[in-house]
């Protein structure tokens, strides 16, 4: 109760250390986080001037994590560090995951983008879109568990830019699509070596028996029900937000997949009020809103890179420069490059439509894009697969 009551009033610094481990304990993710393991697999040029790393670095129970980090081929002094976390069924296979690290690698950011639980060479099929986690068993301990996996995934994807020696560990920043948005609200309340986040296509996190609550259980909905130690739930967490650093939550106005009608502006506002009682004092997160739109990975998009060029200062971009740029036209870039779209994002009101910053940006291949070849993956899959992590961390 002592927790709860300290909600009402203005964290302080022992309040605030004190909730980020009660969440991490909520969600089984350690204190001290798994020894990093990094493995190198080798590097591809898809574009001149970028530089793809195929990497693994370990999680939970020495579980592999498949990666691709791009960055620039010459890096301009000390650089910032971007991180992708994929929406739902998404992978670094996927369009915005690949078209973000070549287009912030042109920036001069080192970007990471890795494969989710039981997506891409994480599968036991090495399929994509196959939304695996939801048909295990829906159990309310396992979706904790699950949601702080997808947690310790990204807080050690900042351990890897952290480790590079071209990378400012005081510019990393991470950014969230759709389900990524939702694994991103609680990491970036607990992970305070990121500097800046960016939810898009989410971030409206609502009350008792709303929106998140009745959301994808084991991924969204038992993780958030269990943070109700917090009081007002969202407005703690984005009061932690606060605390470690910016955060901008982008959405499209009729993004009816997470209910942005009946969760927008107004929303927000009385949310930023909330969550402003909350801190104390300062600011809070950041919105941003597209008309006429619904979802979609904001953050290749113009106003969101605008964005985090004043939260990075990217060395090869300026606000002068991002203005100038020319724009891709996701739908008609995917089929002239032959990218596959999940058809039901595919939408001209959806992912198709989104106006992308920059042009020329290559589409990349699943061969280009697996860190192993199917007789390594068979070889070493055991300890990358969903199967492979429940063996170690299903309760029955």
């Amino acid at each position: 109760m002592a927790l709860i009551a300290a909600c009402c009033q203005a964290l302080e610094p022992g309040q605030a250390s004190e909730f980020r481990s009660r969440i991490r304990a909520t969600l089984e993710v350690n204190e001290v986080l798994p020894s990093l393991e990094l493995e190198r697999h080798g590097t591809f040029e898809p574009e001149p001037g970028v530089v793809a790393e195929r990497l693994t670095y370990s999680t939970q129970f020495g579980q592999r994590v498949p990666a691709i980090l791009y960055r620039p081929k010459s890096p301009n002094g000390k650089i910032p560090g971007l991180i992708v976390v994929n929406g739902h069924g998404g992978d670094k296979y996927s369009w915005y995951s690949f078209y973000s690290g070549m287009l912030y690698a042109r920036a001069g950011a080192a970007v990471l983008t890795y494969d989710p639980i039981g997506e891409g060479e994480r599968n036991v099929d090495r399929k994509s879109g196959t939304r695996a986690h939801d048909q295990i068993e829906r159990r309310e301990q396992l979706g904790r568990r699950l949601g702080g996996l997808m947690m310790t995934d990204v807080m050690q994807a900042v351990s890897v830019l952290s480790s590079r020696v071209e990378v400012d560990s005081n510019r990393i920043a991470a950014m969230g699509y759709s389900m990524g948005s939702f694994v991103l609200s609680l990491t970036c309340a607990v992970e305070t070596r990121l500097k800046s986040c960016v939810l898009a296509g989410g971030g409206n996190l609502d009350g008792p028996g709303e929106y998140w609550d009745g959301s994808k259980p084991m991924c969204q909905g038992f993780p958030y029900r269990s943070m109700s130690f917090l009081g007002d739930r969202p407005a703690v967490i984005y009061a932690l937000h606060a605390l470690r650093g910016t955060t901008l939550i982008a959405n499209g106005l009729e993004d009816t997949v997470v209910a942005i009608p009946t969760h927008g502006p107004g929303f927000f506002a009385e949310l930023q009020a909330r969550a402003r009682l909350e801190l104390g004092d300062g600011d809070v997160f950041e919105t941003l809103f597209a008309e006429g739109v619904s979802h979609r990975p904001f953050f290749v998009t113009r106003p969101v890179a605008l964005w985090l060029e004043r939260q990075l200062d990217f060395p090869e971009w300026s606000a002068a420069t991002i203005a100038e740029q020319e724009e891709t036209h996701i739908s008609e870039w995917a089929a002239r490059r032959q990218v596959d779209m999940d058809p039901a994002y595919a939408t001209e009101h959806r992912e198709g439509g989104a106006m992308a910053l920059g042009v020329g940006v290559p589409g990349l291949t699943r061969e280009q894009l697996s860190v192993f070849s199917e007789s390594e993956w068979r070889q070493r899959k055991g300890n990358m697969i969903l199967e492979g992590w429940l063996a170690h961390r299903d309760p029955q």
